[in-house]
This record gives C-alpha cells, sequence and structure tokens, in this order.
C-alpha cells in the first residue's frame, strides 16, 4: 500500500516526503496538492484521486484494503456498473466509440435522441424490460413511423446492449430479443418505361447538369447514390469499360460495366485518381442528393395520386429501373444479382416476373419433342 503526491509538471507520482520532484526538478506545491493512493492486492491494483488531505487519503486506503480483503469492493464495483443509467452508458461509453468506429453515427444519433432516451434514458439497464422495448415501438407507430423505421431503431437499442455485455456494463439477457419486430415490406415495384427515364433526365438537367449526370450514370449501371458520390477518377478504367464500386451496402466490392454513353461522360472529367468524379461547388464529397431531383419529378407528376411510397418515384428508382430493364431483356437473374451486388438471389427475385416466360417456352420446346415422336406415347393400351 502507498500513497504519493502527484507532480502538477509532469504527472509522475512522488513521495510524500519529496519536496522537489525527482523527475522534472520542479518543486512540489505546499497547497493544492494531489495525492495518489495505490493499493495492491492479490496482483490487482486499485488507484484513487484524493484532493489535497493526507488524512483523507490515508483513511480511503485503509478502507479499500478492508473491502478488498472482504470481497466487498468488487460486489460494490459490479453493483455500480449494472445501476448505470442506459443515457449515461450511451453518452460516455456508445456514443464515443459508434462516432469513432461506424459510418451510421449520425443516424444513429439522431434515433436515440428522438425516440430511444425520452423512453428509457433514465432507467438503470439492468431494469429495462421487453415492455420498455415495446414502449418505443409503439410510441414510434403512433407518431406514424414506418415500420423499416421502428426495425432499425430496435437494431440500435439491440447493438448497444450486446456492446454493453462486450464492454462489462451489463450481464443479463439482452431485452430486444424478446421483442417482434414489425414486418418490413420495402421493395420497390415501380419501374420507369423508357419515356419517363428520358423526360426525367431531360427535366433533371435543366436544373441541375451534374445532378442530370449522377441520374444518368445510376440508370445506366445501377449503382446507388452512396456508391456514386464514393467514386473517384482512379476507379474508372476506360481500357476495360469498367467501373470499380467500392464501399458497397453489401461489404463487398464489384465493378459496373461501361456503356458508351457513359464512357463518354466519364472521359469528359478530369481529375487525379484520389479525387472524386462528383463533388461540392467547394470540392467535397456530396453528401446529399440535391434538391432538384423531386422538383423535377413533381414537375413531371410522377407521383400524382401516388399514395404507397414503394410506388413513389424516387432516386433509388433508378437503380430498380435499371435491374427491371435488364430483367424485361431477358437477362439471366444471377446475372442480375451479380450486377446490383445483391448477397443473395432471393433480393434479385422481385425481377423475375418481368422477364420473358421461359417456363412456358420450355414446355412448348417439349411438346415439340413430343410431337416428332422422340417419346413415344401411347393411352388405353395394358
Amino acid at each position: 500500500m502507498s500513497i504519493y503526491i502527484r507532480c502538477p509538471y509532469c504527472k509522475t507520482d512522488q513521495k510524500t516526503k519529496n519536496k522537489i520532484c525527482r523527475k522534472c526538478n520542479k518543486p512540489l506545491p505546499p497547497k493544492n496538492k494531489t495525492y495518489i493512493v495505490k493499493v495492491r492486492y492479490h496482483k490487482n491494483i486499485v488507484t484513487k484521486k484524493v484532493s489535497n488531505s493526507l488524512e483523507l487519503a490515508k483513511e480511503i486506503e485503509a478502507k479499500i484494503k478492508q473491502e478488498l480483503i472482504s470481497g466487498e469492493y468488487y460486489d460494490r464495483k459490479k453493483q455500480a456498473k449494472e445501476n448505470v443509467k442506459y443515457e449515461t452508458y450511451i453518452k460516455e461509453k456508445y456514443l464515443p466509440y459508434a462516432k469513432n468506429n461506424k459510418k451510421s453515427y449520425s443516424r444513429e444519433e439522431t434515433n436515440l435522441r428522438l425516440w430511444i432516451l425520452p423512453i428509457i434514458g433514465k432507467k438503470p439497464l439492468k431494469n429495462i424490460s421487453p415492455f420498455d422495448i415495446e414502449k418505443i415501438k409503439k410510441t414510434m407507430t403512433e407518431a406514424g413511423k414506418s415500420p423499416r423505421t421502428i426495425q432499425y431503431t430496435l437494431a440500435i437499442v439491440r447493438h448497444t446492449f450486446y456492446k454493453a455485455v462486450d464492454w462489462g456494463v451489463y450481464t443479463g439477457v439482452n431485452p430486444v430479443t424478446r421483442v417482434k419486430a414489425p414486418k418490413v415490406n420495402n421493395k420497390r415495384i415501380r419501374h420507369l418505361t423508357p419515356e419517363e427515364a428520358q423526360a426525367l433526365l431531360n427535366e433533371i438537367k435543366k436544373h441541375n447538369y451534374q445532378l442530370y449526370e449522377i441520374s444518368l450514370l445510376s440508370l445506366h449501371t445501377g449503382m446507388r447514390l452512396g456508391e456514386i458520390f464514393n467514386l473517384k477518377h482512379g476507379d474508372i478504367d476506360f481500357a476495360n469499360g469498367i467501373l470499380h464500386i467500392r464501399d458497397t451496402k453489401s461489404g463487398e466490392d464489384r465493378v459496373a460495366y461501361l456503356t458508351e454513353e457513359i464512357s463518354d461522360m466519364l472521359s469528359s472529367k478530369d481529375g487525379e485518381p484520389n479525387e472524386y468524379v462528383f463533388k461540392t461547388v467547394d470540392g467535397r464529397k456530396m453528401r446529399y442528393l440535391p434538391k432538384s431531383f423531386n422538383i423535377a419529378v413533381n414537375t413531371l407528376g410522377l407521383n400524382k395520386g401516388v399514395t404507397d411510397d414503394k410506388d413513389k418515384v424516387v432516386f433509388h428508382t433508378l437503380r430498380h429501373t435499371f435491374a427491371s430493364w435488364l430483367a424485361i431483356n431477358g437477362t439471366p437473374i444471377y446475372t442480375i444479382k451479380e450486377l446490383m451486388g445483391h448477397k443473395t438471389l432471393a433480393m434479385t427475385e422481385r425481377y423475375s416476373h418481368l422477364a420473358p416466360d421461359t417456363k412456358r417456352e420450355a414446355v412448348r420446346g417439349l411438346e415439340t419433342m413430343l410431337s416428332k415422336k422422340v417419346v413415344k406415347v401411347e393411352f388405353g393400351k395394358e
């Protein structure tokens, strides 16, 4: 067991009898001292900081030693951890972690602030129950939030509890695992006709030429908006006619193939390999879709009378249109999957109904074969 004085200059710990720091040779303060209490017990070291009272430091030293021997110290420490309020845990641990490690930090912070903390923020982690999570669902439903938004919000809560377990802040069952997430059906079924697509591109070009180029690129390659924003000049391979798409939603890089129109458009742009192809007016990476897109959609009345969000024309409709046109032209579903960068074939099967009726043609082929008596079929004979 030891008590030290912390040097205010070099922050090293000195013996209490020292008047001068043995490291920086500066005089230790006669008043307003900071004492450091260190108690060793079974290879464990407990450290406490005490301000300006050697007597108090000695009392704390004796108390820590007694609690370590009886086991009370670690019991109390564990209880204090489990009594931490959810709000405190989020602000002191989870959000700093998310800010440094997660691309979704801004969206998570917004959902935590608006929907999660107002309901469970003041409760200790150990007291949060599935019923509390149901309250979050109910509140968001009554506010008109979509099932997908509610599902995403519950996923945030679930992840915060898993991290709390990893960090030793929580030892119970994750309450979100006992709550049924709302069913989500956000599969878009709307795609543009060639005439609608051309009209939309023409209207966008009137307002924002760079947005016109971005929209044209999505329509010809199926790239997501974020993937286009991430595109750099070094990702363009004119020799092989491909674009290298990085930082995708699935986490796996893929390639897109240049049409002649896209190749001409991109070859007209200059930039260093590490520069973004599409930038803001001050040369930074784009992060938001310009308002000109919705202005063009509204001008053409593409969403007039449409009430279901899945049927509305949004920027993602261009990617959906790319896949739909491929299916209409008889592209194999697996090829569409690869071009779209889908993780599973099930994600691509929504386009299968647009494909030519190959199953009917297959049966007709069999019928032709049978009619030529390649396989002889007779009825009524035993």
